[in-house]
């Protein structure tokens, strides 16, 4: 397997710009929160030789794919095994007390989505799985079977932004009475089945109930809501972080993180600004970037992705 082949890193030109002022600082060090198969890590790594990297992810296979990957970094790698929001903890656990640059890149990887068996995608019959870390958790086929019907409409509605979130729950429920649902080729049958064909000509009816089934599955939401915060303690000052989002609801809660955080907490009509009320970061970007026409058009994943990026200006008081 030739990882360049499948794997090409999102916006990661706009990555290294955007974090190289703090990387470039003597003995940094740069947590890839989300390491995948160790693209953009890679990248980093070769761009700045005096960088320490530390590689999160909850994905056995992929730690231990982008292990042999970097493998001739040798020991300015440190890899863990750890949900993102457990990045506090994995930064302890490798003797730093603060780090020069975060990255989280929040879409699902290369390896979950093109190795079949995973069943993240609605195009290949699988077993209905969809673990980031397939050695603990609640797969999508558990959900299927065991969900009220209220339940998985509140999944497809939330986490999927589906307006057919009701028939879908519907259907499910219906089906599962006759037979289990375990195979994604299945569900895609049901999906398909309760769709107006005038529906299915805007979109695969069943992209949206597989995201918000991934996201539940994977707590994708919640663990991001700790994280976002415990990556921006964990920066050094002068430390910058670099976030690309995929869907909506990722975006929306980084934006209402960084806003917080590069806020000033000074009450109204205060008249001189106290530093201990002074933003502790400012954003680097206006809004969200959006990758470039020419990116999307050689890589369509970059297509959706949404970047936000900030810099620490001073410690907490």
């Amino acid at each position: 397997m030739n990882l360049r082949d499948i794997h090409t890193p999102v916006m990661l030109d706009r990555c290294v710009e955007l974090l190289a002022p703090a990387l470039e600082r003597p003995g940094a060090v740069l947590v890839d929160a989300t390491l995948g198969m160790g693209g953009h890590s890679e990248a980093f790594l070769d761009r700045f030789p005096g960088i320490h990297l530390i590689g999160l992810d909850r994905d056995t296979d992929a730690l231990r794919i982008a292990g042999e990957r970097l493998a001739p970094f040798g020991d300015r790698v440190t890899l863990v095994h750890t949900v993102y929001d457990g990045i506090a903890e994995a930064v302890r656990g490798a003797g730093v007390s603060a780090v020069d640059g975060i990255l989280f890149d929040l879409g699902v990887s290369s390896l979950q989505l093109d190795v079949a068996d995973r069943g993240f995608a609605y195009a290949q019959d699988a077993p209905l799985d969809m673990r980031m870390d397939q050695t603990a958790g609640t797969t999508a086929a558990d959900i299927v079977a065991t969900y009220g019907e209220g339940d998985l409409r509140r999944i497809f509605e939330r986490y999927g932004e589906e307006k057919l979130a009701a028939r879908y729950a519907r259907a499910i429920i219906a089906a599962r009475a006759e037979a289990p649902i375990e195979r994604s080729g299945r569900l895609v049958e049901i999906l398909v089945a309760a769709t107006p064909h005038a529906v299915q000509r805007s979109g695969h009816p069943a992209k949206r109930v597989f995201q918000a089934l991934r996201i539940e599955v994977n707590r994708e939401l919640s663990v991001l809501e700790r994280a976002v915060p415990a990556a921006l303690d964990t920066l050094a000052v002068g430390g910058r972080i670099v976030v690309l989002s995929y869907q909506s609801l990722e975006d929306r809660l980084v934006k209402r993180e960084f806003a917080a955080a590069s806020a000033s907490t000074a009450p109204r009509g205060l008249p001189v600004e106290l530093p201990e009320h002074a933003p502790r970061f400012r954003l680097l970007v206006k809004g969200a970037e959006l990758a470039t026409e020419e990116e999307r058009a050689v890589n369509p994943r970059a297509t959706p992705v949404r970047l936000r990026a900030a810099e620490r200006l001073r410690e907490a008081r």
